[in-house]
């Protein structure tokens, strides 16, 4: 990322989404209080300062595309933006609003809306990736505030920011935390979700639900497995999988698959 020598310039745009990354970021806190001081804010409409169509150094983007009006505005933020980082799942995967993905989404809309010829939606809610160039992904549900804060720290420093590569399970085992999945017989994707939210859940003692997405290599028929001899049936297995991170690549396979087992044993 190339900076100015004057104060490098932020914008944070949203589009399909709920919002949480935004709050993730305004419960910073402190350290957002902070941020002015090391860059410019001259776009996060949420917290006040807008100026959507303003050139940027560094621009953060949530929420998943579902409309043909976001294509037009990602194009947008891409062509105004320096260096451009997608915050959260919906940004990284298409959100939950990608279990859309797997159904009739005309048949949906008709159930709910008077009228839905009046209503564009795309065919699919997509990553910001599937649509303009992104130079880093940071997934989560929502994205991890202290992981954001280091992306931008390196980035400052004219550093890349390293990519999560690590399962969660590693970050249960630097806390010292029990496996949910062997001792409590709790369903967990830990073993092919990527690490970064702290183990949040598993350190609750709950089963890890898969928001920071897959690892490089998913091996879902042996998890499946697992979850199988917990109890789960097949199309309980494909849920766990298209849930939140559903609209990863990896992880829809894997859901799709395992729901066409549950079909065919029906």
């Amino acid at each position: 990322m190339m900076m100015r020598e004057t104060k490098p310039t932020l914008a944070v745009h949203k589009f399909s989404s709920c919002d949480g990354c935004q709050l993730a970021l305004l419960n910073l806190g402190e350290a957002l209080l902070e941020l002015p001081n090391y860059l410019e804010i001259v776009h996060f409409a949420e917290a006040g300062p807008s100026d959507p169509t303003a050139h940027v150094d560094l621009a953060l983007v949530e929420g998943s595309i579902s409309t043909p009006e976001d294509i037009e505005r990602i194009r947008q933020v891409r062509k105004n933006s320096d260096y451009l980082i997608s915050i959260g799942a919906c940004a990284t995967a298409g959100g939950i609003q990608a279990l859309r993905n797997l159904a009739d989404a005309a048949a949906w809309m008709a159930a709910l809306y008077p009228h839905p010829e009046q209503i564009e939606i795309l065919p699919e809610s997509g990553a910001i990736a599937a649509h303009v160039k992104v130079d880093l992904e940071l997934p989560g549900c929502p994205v991890n505030s202290n992981q954001l804060l280091r992306a931008l720290r390196d980035l400052l420093n004219g550093v890349e920011p390293v990519r999560e590569r690590r399962a969660l399970c590693m970050e249960c085992k630097r806390q010292g935390l029990v496996c949910t999945l062997v001792s409590s017989g709790q369903p967990c994707l830990g073993p092919v979700t990527l690490a970064g939210c702290g183990a949040l859940c598993p350190s609750q003692g709950r089963g890890c639900y898969g928001c920071y997405g897959p690892v490089e290599s998913v091996h879902h028929e042996s998890l499946a497995q697992r979850f199988s001899e917990l109890g789960l049936d097949q199309a309980a297995s494909a849920r766990r999988f298209l849930f939140i991170q559903g609209g990863a690549p990896t992880f829809a396979e894997a859901g799709v698959r395992l729901r066409a087992r549950a079909a065919e044993e029906e």
